[in-house]
């Protein structure tokens, strides 16, 4: 475990933090964490808990520069509220000062850092079936970060749309033209057996020579399935 305090300002605040989640539970439920980084570095963060099944994390990791403020969307999925059932999820906001340079692989730099360097902040889950406790995040202000939040999501979800309907497009080409080269060689495959078949006929004394009038090439060639 790292002894090293967190950079981040985080909300809620740590430590006895809470991520408040609000009622009716039969839909998703979502809570918001702030993310500000007051250093002159860049920082890398990662959101992890302890029931990955129960909740979505958006964005669960990124960096954030130098006085940037970032907004993470934790949304618990809908499930069968027992209000005699004690929850215990916990949600815990690592970080790490950025390496110099361009990151290629975050992921392969979360294996690679070493446990020293890291800041680890914990935050617990409270369930509010009441859904009349305070925001969490901004008081006033918190719708603010809700709906940028909703419009980063919708813009990704389009994007994502769009990607998959230029992959499908570049699919079903993909398919035509390969179709057309099966279609191609199963006809040369024909033409080829048609040939044989009538050279074997013609090659009666089987040393490979064959003598064939004009008009038997032109029946021949006649036979054959040529492409247009």
């Amino acid at each position: 475990m790292s002894n090293l305090d967190q950079v981040l300002q985080i909300e809620p605040s740590v430590p006895s933090a809470e991520l408040v989640f609000r009622g009716p539970f039969n839909k998703v439920s979502t809570a918001y964490l702030k993310l500000t980084n007051p250093s002159d570095k860049q920082v890398c963060f990662r959101v992890r808990t302890t029931a990955p099944k129960r909740y979505s994390v958006r964005p669960n990791n990124g960096v954030i520069e130098s006085k940037g403020t970032v907004t993470v969307a934790v949304m618990l999925q809908p499930f069968d509220y027992d209000p005699n059932v004690k929850f215990l999820h916990k949600f815990m906001v690592q970080t790490m000062f950025a390496p110099d340079g361009k990151i290629e692989n975050q992921e392969q730099l979360w294996k690679d850092v070493p446990p020293e360097q890291l800041m680890d902040s914990k935050l617990k889950c409270v369930f509010d079936p009441t859904g009349n406790s305070a925001p969490t995040v901004g008081n006033g202000d918190s719708q603010k970060p809700q709906d940028e939040e909703i419009r980063r999501l919708k813009e990704q979800i389009n994007a994502l749309k769009e990607d998959n309907s230029n992959i499908k497009k570049r699919q079903d080409e993909e398919i035509r033209r390969l179709k057309e080269q099966i279609d191609d060689l199963k006809e040369e495959n024909s033409n080829i057996k048609t040939l044989t078949s009538a050279f074997r006929q013609l090659d009666t004394d089987q040393d490979g020579l064959v003598t064939i009038t004009f008009e038997h090439f032109l029946s021949l060639v006649f036979s054959l399935k040529l492409k247009s």
